[in-house]
């Protein structure tokens, strides 16, 4: 019983992906709870928080830490990916909580760390400009300084894989998993349709634009609806072909491919340019020799 109580405890490396996914939703979360801070302030006087916004956003991230850090050991972002500070300043395997200074000083190290930044320079503007702009040096170089161990810190954590800020190395916190993680089960059965899905799409955008889609739609349309027993007389022409084969309206400028059937000039022409292999709509004879009608159609004869 003893042992099975003390292996449930012990902790499980966190992969440094979810390590820098962490830190990002935590960054998201942070600027998600100023947007809607700053929402409740459109309808006073613009610049309204101008004066104050360093010591505003302290405020939240103070909230943020009381029901993070100090409540759960864990902030949001590592609260859902199931991951937890663990004090490793401990010399044992097995999980241990932060301490309270270690909590305090993380308070410091990011929320304080952060307002100092934001307001170092308003709080000596007041002195002699000598000496502010002693101070001032001295802060840049402090802040180049930090900025150096911070990226010397990420190359260690990208060699290592524990302590992916330098406040997490200087305190002794390290990222650990609340539970252990289970084995991923991965459905081969839905991996293999969705690659015989996207092998047929791919197939299909490959054939379709070999496809002469209004040669097919044509010659299905003839075969629905054929019409034979025409003569190719003029005056059948005229009888029987009162309207475009292709638009269904009074032809303009009539012409016709050999067939007992009319078509305006514009639309056989068209169709003909688009597909050397046209055929009739109607009857599906083949474009021999694209010639005007010889017989004037009036218009009157639309009313007999």
């Amino acid at each position: 019983m003893a042992s099975s109580i003390g292996n449930e405890k012990r902790v499980n490396p966190v992969l440094r992906i979810s390590q820098l996914d962490a830190l990002e939703l935590n960054k998201a979360l942070e600027q998600l709870v100023w947007s809607q801070f700053t929402n409740c302030f459109h309808g006073f006087k613009p610049g309204v928080l101008a004066h104050f916004e360093p010591e505003v956003k302290a405020f939240l991230c103070l909230i943020l830490w009381k029901f993070t850090i100090y409540s759960k050991n864990a902030t949001v972002g590592q609260t859902i990916l199931n991951i937890q500070y663990k004090n490793n300043l401990s010399q044992t395997e097995k999980y241990q909580p932060l301490s309270k200074h270690q909590k305090l000083w993380y308070l410091i190290f990011t929320v304080g760390g952060r307002w100092f930044e934001e307001r170092c320079y308003d709080l000596f503007s007041n002195r002699q400009q000598q000496s502010f702009c002693k101070i001032k040096s001295c802060i840049s170089f402090g802040s180049g300084l930090l900025n150096l161990c911070g990226l010397l810190n990420f190359l260690i954590f990208l060699r290592k894989g524990t302590f992916a800020t330098l406040t997490e190395r200087i305190l002794g916190i390290r990222s650990v998993f609340c539970k252990p993680q289970s084995v991923r089960q991965v459905g081969f059965e839905y991996m293999n349709r969705e690659l015989l899905w996207h092998g047929f799409a791919e197939f299909l955008i490959y054939l379709l634009p070999l496809i002469n889609v209004q040669k097919l739609k044509l010659k299905i349309s003839s075969w629905c609806s054929p019409i034979a027993g025409l003569s190719n007389s003029e005056n059948t022409l005229a009888a029987h072909c009162r309207e475009c084969s292709l638009c269904g309206e009074w032809p303009t400028m009539p012409h016709t491919i050999g067939c007992p059937h009319v078509f305006c000039y514009y639309c056989i022409k068209s169709n003909f340019l688009f597909d050397m292999y046209f055929t009739c709509p109607k009857c599906g004879s083949e474009v021999h020799s694209l010639q005007p009608l010889k017989y004037k159609i009036e218009m009157t004869e639309l009313r007999v």
